[in-house]
């Protein structure tokens, strides 16, 4: 086994050198045979990185959230604490590895003396890996990123955040709905953010019997830093 991993790292060099764009082109539509299976196999090599490269063993709690807030905002000052508290309180934080509440949760996690973890996406603008951690993966497909994210975490923060956060978020919810990922605490915090979309799940969703009641309970919600580490902690 461990001959092939190393055969398919040396091959990792040439077939991840040059991927910006390859993750459009698998999924510009019907390909021929061969092209999918290059694909398949740099896919592969995506997942293989990630699993090389995170070796931790403290407890990880990985935090969502949008790139856009800038270093005063409230939300950037709530995740950086966050990150700080999650830290001071053994676990590692993991992030999508850009700025924003990323950058902010990652910022307080190092602060705190904590494991500071991202998986950075490629994106022609918007993410690039912040300063503040301790080990980052740069990936080309967000499917394979978001499996890291959720992968080695026991528990998942969400934090305001736009389309890419709602995924990442659902992603976690529809896992643990459907029995294919233990029943981990996800916290949303920032209320005032998230309320009207709460609204609709609670008034639309559920009332439609889309959802069962008993699905609001997969998202546990905290308006403080403190509030979050308990909702975890019992987790624990």
């Amino acid at each position: 086994m461990k001959e092939l991993v190393g055969a398919l790292m040396d091959s990792e060099s040439s077939l991840l050198k040059k991927v910006r764009g390859t993750e459009k082109l698998f999924l510009k539509g019907r390909r021929g045979r061969g092209e999918d299976l290059e694909s398949a196999v740099r896919i592969f090599l995506e997942f293989l990185k990630g699993f090389e490269s995170f070796g931790f063993e403290a407890p990880c709690v990985t935090v969502f959230g949008s790139a856009r807030f800038e270093e005063g905002h409230e939300y950037y000052k709530l995740a950086r604490s966050l990150g700080r508290s999650l830290a001071e309180n053994g676990y590692a934080v993991m992030t999508g590895g850009g700025p924003g509440i990323m950058e902010a949760a990652n910022r307080g996690a190092k602060e705190g003396g904590g494991l500071s973890l991202g998986c950075n996406i490629i994106l022609p603008r918007e993410q690039k890996p912040n300063s503040y951690l301790d080990h980052f993966i740069e990936f080309e497909h967000f499917f394979v990123r978001k499996v890291m994210l959720i992968k080695y975490s026991c528990a998942f923060v969400v934090m305001p955040g736009g389309f890419g956060t709602l995924d990442e978020a659902f992603e976690v919810v529809t896992l643990i709905q459907t029995g294919k990922l233990e029943g981990f605490p996800i916290v949303s915090m920032g209320q005032e953010f998230w309320g009207k979309l709460g609204d609709f799940i609670r008034e639309t969703q559920v009332e439609t019997g889309t959802i069962s009641v008993e699905d609001l309970e997969l998202i546990t919600p905290a308006e403080t830093v403190e509030e979050a580490l308990k909702i975890i902690a019992c987790h624990r």
